[in-house]
């Protein structure tokens, strides 16, 4: 039970009276008049109001006008319901012919329904009204029906309505409980029935809707109970024995769960349809209950009085002073508190309340804003109770931060520095934390700073200073297990802080297992390994960390760190480098698929790695060599280079021959074969004479080999080399003809040898060899007798051979002419008798060619390309012109004539060639004579018949 004496007051709404709208003329029908100039300016209500109610954008009034009223009023109102909207403009019209008793107006659907009397006596009526049609100007009257719940009249006490218009409970004072089932603006589709009987007064009625349940909460001077409609049996809850009187209950909004509250004279009452919920020690005698957004109002007066009075003494309270509470439950204070005199009735609409009094005047109280009411608080330091008005007031997220950080300076101008850290938490998302760090940083409150810095974390919204400044924190206390908790998460996803930050942190500070967690945990390998090698020196767990890691990480860290290791575990650095070069597979420790497929790095990249190891470096070269043939090249040009520096070095015999052996086999290996310019040079530097030797033959590089053997003077080398290769290049022999012509020694036997291999290639013309050997002192006409016999012997055979060549060409040529001139002045006699083509006889017509074939016209014309041309002589016509036209185009090509004649061993060869294709004939220019070009076309045109007269004759 909470009392309302240790409720703070304040002053959250604004008192004011009505006023009438300007431009009105008078006040209302049968308002008192005004009694001076400045009451003419407030509304003033007709008397005699008893019931009212609000909704739809209207106050709504019923009166009973009293017989000595009805004397001084010129017009007869009783009975009126009276309608008072925005504008303030009052209209109205007769409900019944007495007086009305009850009026609710739904607020979702503009019906009103009212309980009224039409003649003396006993007689209430039920009338439902829709506001939105008309009948002869007044609202349309849809159902009418006595209220009575037996067989005898009886007074009514309340009424409610179901927004959905298919519930209608009205009460009376006999302790009967009507229901109205079914559509309650029909007769024919709505029923009626007693759902209640007791022994008190029925003071309250309320629905309420909970998903398809429909409760019915009932109230009397005793007792409290409900009811569920929707269903058939209508079961009933028996929820308190104590009641309260007329107009003292209502049901609160869904702030308040739906709660129907009950306010008796020493408590106010909340119940659910099955229990009774809390209950407010508010002294005074009720009056009126009403709830209004999130408010409860109670209009109460000091003086005890039963609420049975109620239905006997309502005159007798007419000069009472009545006080009206605003309540805060939630907040539990009050919002508002003013006396009043004589209240008929709260209403609340147009997001206001107001407060009708017996003499006409309404009151309107207007809520101050949320902003007023917290400035309002915060003036007196109430900022607990601000915070829940916010809250309350459904304030955005960043006006409650205000609230929280005003609230945090407060506590902590106020030296409650473990509060204001409290308030400062709940800030974070909004206030800027350097706002809250300078505090108590200048404070040197350490341990609420912590407690702001981690909750700052756990949102996930520190950077990366505030985890420095956190870890920081916890070192200087030195409390583990705090710095254990907040870094040794259980997930990826609950990380709340920056871990590179946290690493350095936290390796500046000297923690190193922590910091070794963290990188670990979290995959930052870089400063897992830095921390190993340059802070702990754990080289071995750092080389194992390695191993772990996928290839791609594990490769980068070998090339970053791979010195480092070498020089303090230089074998097993080594042995992990032949696996990560070979097939890598990362050493889960008994996880993961040990058969899929490895990977493998650049072997040639992890050679520097081993610049002072080359024990290790030679191990893992040979090892790469034998495991992994199509390494790079870079690894055998290193290893014959080692190999070719050790064996330099070795002064051993029988050591430096097998070092010799084992470097000749790696250039035999075939690696070598398309690049050997380094190990070339390799060779040379080393002095390395069987390996530069069998280079030079690999890559073809015989010149080289020839001046080797000369600079050595190795004589038989020389004429080996040139018998090997002197069919790739004849040129070798040359240069060993001008080698051995410039030696003064006597190397006859030498010369005799190359020059029996240039006579028998022809590779060098006579006089060109009487030069060269010209300088040799020791060279006499003995040492190429046997040469120049030779090749005169050769010389003079040629010579004949050509001239019996040219007779031949002559006596041909001089045949041919002579066949053409006949051709031209003699008649040609054809004499064959059977076709060229068919070999049958001949028939007319027939076709005849002075080369001597005949044909049958139609074989003719089957087999023929051209009717000028023999079909049997044309495919070698074709051939000799083909012939023609090539050694016409080679006519001009003098570039082609001066290459071939540079190059040939044979100049003589290559002029006659050149001289029998037409080269040097004369050309016809526009500038000869006419009878010149005459003589030069026909003896072109000779040539050509010639030709192909003598390719048909061969």
């Amino acid at each position: 039970m909470a009392t309302y004496l240790q409720w703070r007051r304040f002053v959250f709404f604004d008192k004011e009276l009505v006023k009438e709208p300007q431009g009105n003329d008078g006040a209302a029908p049968g308002a008192a008049p005004a009694s001076g100039p400045a009451a003419s300016k407030f509304l003033c209500l007709p008397p005699g109001i008893t019931v009212c109610d609000s909704g739809r954008g209207s106050l709504v009034f019923g009166d009973i006008l009293l017989l000595e009223l009805l004397l001084d009023c010129s017009a007869h109102m009783e009975g009126q319901i009276w309608f008072l909207p925005r504008s303030l403009q009052l209209t109205g019209f007769q409900a019944y012919k007495l007086r009305v008793t009850h009026l609710y107006q739904l607020k979702q659907h503009n019906i009103l329904a009212s309980v009224g009397e039409d003649e003396e006596g006993i007689n209430p009526l039920v009338k439902i009204w829709n506001l939105e049609k008309r009948d002869g100007g007044n609202p349309l009257c849809t159902r009418i029906f006595p209220a009575i719940p037996g067989t005898e009249p009886t007074v009514v006490s309340c009424l409610t309505v179901h927004e959905n218009l298919n519930f209608m409970a009205i009460g009376f004072t006999d302790g009967s409980v009507t229901l109205n089932k079914g559509d309650i603006t029909r007769d024919r589709h709505s029923k009626t029935q007693i759902l209640h009987k007791g022994n008190y007064p029925v003071t309250g009625l309320a629905f309420r809707q909970a998903g398809k349940t429909t409760h019915l909460f009932v109230v009397t001077t005793e007792n409290v109970q409900s009811y569920i409609v929707s269903g058939k049996d209508y079961p009933r809850v028996e929820l308190d024995t104590h009641g309260c009187g007329l107009r003292c209950s209502a049901l609160s909004d869904p702030s308040q769960d739906l709660q129907f509250i009950v306010a008796g004279d020493e408590c106010v009452y909340l119940y659910q349809p099955d229990e009774r919920g809390p209950c407010f020690a508010f002294e005074g005698h009720k009056l009126i209950a009403h709830w209004f957004r999130g408010y409860l109002v109670i209009v109460s007066r000091d003086r005890k009085v039963s609420p049975k009075s109620e239905f006997t003494s309502r005159d007798s309270q007419s000069s009472d002073k009545q006080i009206l509470n605003i309540y805060d439950l939630c907040n539990k204070f009050i919002a508002y508190s003013a006396v009043f005199e004589d209240v008929v009735d709260v209403l609340a609409e147009w997001g206001s309340l107001y407060v009708l009094t017996r003499d006409g005047r309404v009151h309107a109280l207007q809520e101050k804003d949320t902003q007023t009411k917290l400035e309002m608080l915060f003036k007196k330091n109430l900022f607990e109770m601000a915070i829940n008005l916010a809250k309350s007031q459904h304030l955005d997220s960043d006006g409650l931060a205000q609230i929280f950080m005003q609230y945090g300076d407060h506590l902590y101008s106020k030296g409650n520095h473990d509060g204001a850290v409290q308030q400062y938490i709940r800030t974070i998302g909004k206030l800027e934390p350097s706002y809250v760090i300078r505090k108590f940083l200048d404070a040197q409150r350490i341990h609420n700073l912590t407690a702001y810095l981690q909750t700052l974390h756990r949102q996930s919204l520190a950077n990366a200073d505030h985890t420095t400044l956190l870890l920081n924190c916890y070192t200087k206390l030195k409390d583990s297990s705090k710095l254990e908790e907040f870094i040794k998460t259980k997930s990826e996803s609950e990380v709340h802080f920056d871990v590179e930050t946290a690493i350095k942190v936290l390796r500046q500070a000297g923690y190193y297992s922590h910091a070794l967690y963290l990188a670990e945990n979290h995959a930052h390998h870089e400063w897992y390994l830095k921390i190993q090698l340059e802070d702990i020196k754990n080289y071995q767990e750092a080389l194992r960390y390695i191993g772990k890691l996928p290839f791609e990480q594990a490769e980068s860290n070998m090339k970053r760190y791979g010195k480092i290791l070498m020089h303090h575990i230089p074998e097993q650095t080594t042995q992990l480098l032949k696996g990560l070069c070979t097939d890598y597979r990362p050493s889960l420790e008994g996880r993961g698929d040990r058969e899929a497929p490895g990977c493998r790095a650049n072997s040639e990249e992890f050679i520097p790695i081993f610049a002072n190891n080359p024990r290790e470096l030679k191990a893992f070269l040979e090892h790469m060599s034998e495991v992994q043939p199509d390494s790079p090249q870079g690894i055998y040009d290193t290893l014959l280079e080692l190999r070719l520096q050790n064996w330099a070095h070795e002064e051993d015999p029988q050591v430096k021959e097998k070092l010799h052996a084992e470097a000749i086999s790696l250039l035999k290996s075939g690696r070598f074969c398309d690049v050997f310019d380094k190990a070339l040079v390799l060779c040379q530097m080393h002095d390395f004479q069987d390996g530069v030797l069998y280079l030079y033959e690999q890559g073809k590089l015989f010149q080289q080999i020839m001046h080797y053997h000369m600079q050595h003077e190795q004589y038989r080398q020389v004429i080996a080399v040139c018998e090997r290769h002197g069919e790739q290049e004849p040129s070798l022999w040359e240069q060993a003809l001008s080698y051995f012509a410039r030696k003064e020694e006597d190397c006859k036997e030498y010369v005799a040898a190359v020059l029996k291999h240039i006579e028998s290639k022809n590779l060098m013309p006579p006089l060109l060899v009487v030069q060269t050997l010209a300088h040799n002192s020791t060279a006499t006409l003995s040492v190429i007798r046997d040469y120049l016999v030779q090749k005169l012997q050769k010389q003079s055979q040629q010579i004949a051979q050509d001239e019996l060549r040219v007779r031949r060409y002559r006596e041909e040529t001089t045949r041919i002419r002579q066949e053409i001139q006949e051709l031209k002045a003699s008649p040609k006699i054809f004499q064959k008798t059977k076709c060229s083509i068919c070999n049958s006889a001949l028939e007319l017509p027939s076709v005849h060619f002075l080369c001597g074939h005949s044909f049958h016209q139609h074989c003719f014309e089957s087999y023929s390309e051209s009717d000028t041309d023999c079909p049997t002589c044309l495919p070698e016509n074709r051939k000799v012109m083909d012939m023609i036209r090539a050694q016409e185009q080679k006519r001009d090509l003098h570039d082609q004539f001066q290459h071939q004649l540079k190059c040939s061993n044979d100049s003589f060869s290559v002029i006659a060639d050149y001289f029998g294709r037409g080269v040097f004939n004369k050309l016809t220019l526009l500038t000869d004579p006419p009878t010149a070009r005459l003589t030069a076309s026909l003896e072109a045109g000779l040539q050509r018949d010639l030709l192909m007269h003598a390719r048909r004759g061969t």
